[in-house]
């Protein structure tokens, strides 16, 4: 008989044993919450983001330490810039957001900025959807600097916390992201870009959560601001993203994603990830949850390279790459897959052993023609 569901303040409870005695919870940003979404088959990213494990100081314990974060240099750049942005009740940005998503309304002369402040996130997050639902009604450009919104994630609450919100005269809601990356002649790098949309594209799942609460209900643009330094000044410019092909990706990812709870209840007792413990018990804790490891991960979990080694130790042919993983079918090792290339395993009638097979005599034929040619004197050693 499977376990029950664990709810509300149980729920809770057991999370904060697998954090560890003592140890505040990490908050899942929208960076995080987007990786997760691109990787829904980690359960181990999945209980340890739900938790609010700090993955970074977990990854040191096990000694494979987190190689990547943004710089100090980078952060105070990036504070300084969207304060910029942000300065004189946001003049600058609200006419961004009319000139470039909304021209036909009435231009912003003096936006409402309201109080946003309120005690821990769920506060901050009740106070927010209050303010919403006022600048809606009210009918006036309205900036909402720094909102807390709150979004499901397999079970668990995810408060969230984007640059701004934007509310339009006739009661839409816009997200703006801002960067401290430049835009170059009104482009700029799209990798980058397509970073900054899947954020967004998390935020705009959750406001659409709080749009769904009132009546009626707001429309959550789906076009949101990018605004970034122009060209190698400090001066804002800004461009319209759409991000409707990110959004449903998303929705869709974190729709499949296990239960907290669900994975929670499967862990032997006692588990706990608090970097206090020994390696060797943290190391088995760790283990204690399937981990789904990609190369992408590198650029986008803290616990990457503890994952890649165990990867490339089992064998795992994951961790060559999930476009590679997806043709092998049900060839899971590279030790399978060398078995079926060589014929001494797999149905020779799955496509992918076929393939395999065809691939490993092309080899072999090239590598006796060039021996030939050696022997004959053709080609030069």
């Amino acid at each position: 008989m499977p376990l029950p569901r664990m709810r509300g303040t149980a729920l809770r409870q057991r999370l904060a044993e697998l954090r560890g005695p003592a140890v505040p919870p990490k908050a899942l940003d929208a960076r995080a919450l987007a990786a997760l979404a691109a990787n829904p088959g980690c359960d181990r990213r999945a209980l340890l983001d739900g938790a609010g494990v700090d993955k970074a100081k977990l990854a040191g314990a096990l000694g494979s330490p987190s190689a990547f974060g943004q710089s100090q240099f980078a952060f105070m750049r990036g504070n300084a810039f969207e304060a910029r942005v942000k300065a004189d009740g946001g003049a600058e940005l609200l006419r961004l957001v009319h000139e470039k998503l909304d021209p036909g309304a009435e231009p912003p002369t003096a936006g409402v900025v309201p109080d946003l402040s309120a005690v821990g996130p769920e506060g901050r997050a009740a106070r927010t959807a209050l303010a919403l639902r006022e600048a809606t009604a009210a009918g006036v450009w309205t900036l909402l600097d720094h909102p807390m919104l709150a979004l499901d994630v397999a079970g668990s609450p995810a408060f969230l916390e984007p640059d701004a919100v934007v509310v339009h005269p006739d009661g839409g809601w816009t997200v703006v992201e801002i960067k401290s990356f430049p835009m170059l002649d009104g482009s700029a790098d799209p990798a980058k870009v397509g970073a900054a949309a899947r954020q967004s594209a998390v935020y705009v799942l959750a406001l659409e959560e709080v749009a769904a609460r009132l009546d009626p209900v707001p429309e959550v643009r789906h076009r949101v601001l990018l605004v970034c330094p122009k060209d190698f000044s400090n001066l804002p410019t800004a461009s319209a993203v759409d991000i409707r092909k990110q959004r449903a990706v998303t929705r869709r990812q974190l729709a499949r994603l296990t239960r907290v709870e669900d994975i929670a209840a499967a862990l032997p007792e006692g588990t706990c990830f608090s970097p206090d413990l020994p390696t060797a018990d943290l190391t088995t804790a760790v283990e204690s949850v399937p981990a789904t490891y990609a190369p992408e991960c590198l650029s986008a979990c803290e616990l990457a390279f503890h994952c890649r080694d165990r990867s490339r130790t089992e064998g795992a042919v994951t961790s060559l790459g999930r476009s590679l993983r997806a043709e092998l079918g049900g060839l899971t090792t590279v030790g399978d897959v060398l078995a079926a290339a060589h014929g001494e395993a797999g149905d020779p009638d799955d496509p992918a052993v076929a393939a395999l097979r065809r691939a490993a005599r092309l080899r072999a034929e090239a590598l006796g023609a060039q021996a030939s040619a050696v022997q004959e004197g053709v080609v030069c050693r």
